[in-house]
């Protein structure tokens, strides 16, 4: 469908990965007008498309032309979300230069340019998929059952909880408002959530319950929020004897050299021997002691004499022997000496450093990949005080730099082999985060990782096991392999990103993102607009899938767990949780001329 768009009030949307195709999805089932601009043919995308009735354009790049030819003069706002930076940078710019009204929401991933361009950006924002995703793949590698939620004014913690005895969850938590629920399974992972239900609702033993209060309140009600304030290390490092970490620091480097050294070395003290059993009897005028003969052998070798030894005037054959044992020690010097700089000088022993360091650590976290999300959350680790291990296929890899600065230990090899595994420390991890840029590698990785991991893989039922991340794009993939192969802790970096895209497009105020099990959860804030769809509205007229969590009435009070009966005035500012495409629905119907529900 490549023809100029005939629209007004759209989205334009420039690039068509996963990420830019579950945009587009949202926002067309929220009946917003979408249309595409592609930067070459893609026909597996133009299908979807035209599936879907939305109107796209082919062009080479995103200049001007291209969106002018979207309809940039009458858009709402110019989503960039191509996987490169450059290409995102110059629609972006481009398109604030056309108009600077428009909302443009661009993806960067460069953190130095993010912040440029962040700066005097006009409507839109500046997004990074790997700092909306790093959040929770660093709370499911602690295993924190607790979420921090943003809300200006209040300090909001969602916690999760399993149910032990049969009652309602008004009986067991009170004020505090359900989020989600799941019901009659031992893994709450396995089970589907049922999101924002009544605090009536009937719960019993097998479920499981998330809910949303401050932390005195949560903590009034037996749910401790002490774990988001500190690290949590169920296997903390603990600090090494000197001269422990000396013996394993010397096992370690002799397990990096070459094992031809040693038979280098083995030879060259054969020679020394030879020569001084030789030399000490059969040395005359003067004779020699063994440490004489030791001496001369040496010296002999190095050719550093003859300043007090000589064979001059020995017998015929121990000076043919002197040849022989200086042609034999200079070459074997040689040999040893070429063993030695390897060691030193070359970049095995760059690469070998992660290895010698993860071989010394306890309870760290490992990290298989380096790429975009793979250092973010590395940063986050780090600065809560864990240890980090990470493999990395690539030597030459962008991130190695920033991986040094923040000291984690990098081991270079393929995460799909044991060996490397194994190097990486992965029986003394306290848990494995798998975050390369293919969905194969990664479930390859999982596989050979639960394996290895055997009584401590992480299935939910005893404390000892190890939790183990798996990064996904496609969410129903990842719920497919989940279940197949029982990972509990499977994350699709596009589900986790898209609702801040869209948000943003759509002008939305989202305050923040979290899962609860599996499933994505938005924070919002919406101003009730005079005339808007959300104007004099009751909360019990509103979606059953969401919660309101306060009410910032526009008389200057601040609502806490309003009820059922509380009402939405122009000008107040509500507080939702809820999934966010029920979420979005809803602050959609907060903008002026939005119908109110029905």
């Amino acid at each position: 469908m490549d023809a100029p768009a005939q629209v007004s009030g759209h989205t334009i949307l420039c690039g068509m990965d996963l990420l830019g195709l579950r945009i587009v999805e949202q926002l067309h089932g929220f009946g917003e007008a979408v249309v595409v601009v592609l930067h070459e043919h893609d026909a597996r995308a133009e299908a979807v498309l035209d599936g879907w009735g939305i109107r796209y354009l082919v062009r080479g790049a995103s200049g001007a032309t291209a969106l002018t030819d979207a309809g940039i003069a009458a858009a709402a706002s110019v989503v960039c979300v191509d996987p490169s930076d450059v290409v995102n940078l110059e629609t972006a710019l481009v398109a604030r230069r056309l108009r600077s009204d428009v909302r443009v929401v661009a993806r960067l991933a460069n953190p130095v340019v993010r912040d440029a361009v962040a700066v005097d950006n006009g409507p839109g924002a500046v997004l990074a998929v790997a700092d909306l995703a790093a959040p929770s793949v660093v709370e499911d590698c602690l295993r924190r059952a607790m979420h921090p939620v943003e809300v200006p004014g209040l300090d909001l913690v969602v916690a999760t909880d399993e149910v032990t005895q049969p009652g309602t969850l008004r009986e067991f938590y009170g004020d505090l408002g359900p989020i989600a629920v799941v019901s009659g399974v031992d893994n709450p992972y396995a089970g589907t959530a049922v999101p924002c239900p009544p605090r009536d609702t009937a719960v019993g033993p097998g479920d499981w319950a998330a809910v949303i209060g401050t932390p005195a309140e949560l903590a009034a009600r037996g749910l401790a929020v002490s774990e988001l304030m500190a690290p949590d290390r169920s296997r903390p490092h603990r600090r090494r004897h000197p001269f422990v970490r000396l013996r394993v620091g010397v096992a370690q480097l002799l397990d990096d050299v070459d094992p031809n050294f040693f038979r280098a070395v083995a030879v060259m003290a054969a020679l020394v021997l030879t020569s001084m059993i030789l030399l000490r009897y059969t040395y005359s005028r003067p004779g020699m002691s063994f440490l004489d003969a030791l001496y001369f052998s040496a010296e002999t070798i190095a050719t550093v004499g003859y300043g007090d030894f000589s064979f001059l005037g020995q017998p015929p054959l121990l000076r043919l022997y002197a040849i022989f044992l200086m042609v034999c020690g200079v070459t074997n010097t040689a040999v040893l000496v070429a063993f030695v700089s390897d060691l030193l000088v070359s970049r095995r022993l760059a690469h070998s450093v992660g290895r010698r360091r993860a071989r010394m650590m306890r309870g760290q976290i490992l990290l298989v990949g380096l790429g975009e999300v793979g250092i973010r959350v590395a940063a986050e680790l780090v600065a809560q005080g864990h240890e980090v291990v990470a493999i990395e296929l690539e030597r030459e890899h962008r991130n190695l730099d920033a991986a040094e600065k923040l000291g984690v230990a990098v081991v270079f090899g393929d995460g799909t082999q044991r060996d490397t595994l194994l190097a990486a420390g992965l029986e003394r991890a306290a848990a494995v985060a798998i975050l390369t840029s293919s969905e194969m590698a990664n479930i390859e990785v999982g596989l050979v990782v639960r394996e290895l991991l055997g009584d401590r893989w992480d299935d939910g039922a005893g404390h000892p096991s190890v939790p183990v991340v798996l990064r996904m794009f496609d969410l129903p993939l990842g719920r497919l392999v989940a279940k197949r192969f029982g990972f509990r802790n499977v994350r699709s970096t596009v589900e986790l990103a898209a609702p801040w895209f869209i948000g943003a497009a759509l002008g939305l105020d989202v305050l923040g993102t979290f899962t609860v099990w599996q499933d994505s959860f938005m924070v919002g804030a919406v101003t009730i607009e005079s005339g808007g769809g959300l104007d004099g509205v009751r909360l019990r007229e509103l979606s059953p899938a969401t919660r309101v969590v306060a009410i910032d009435h526009a008389a200057g009070d601040l609502e806490r767990n309003p009820r059922r009966d509380s009402q939405f005035d122009a000008g107040d500012v509500a507080y939702i949780i809820g999934p966010y495409a029920e979420l979005i629905s809803m602050l959609r119907l907060g903008r002026a001329g939005a119908a109110a529900p029905g």
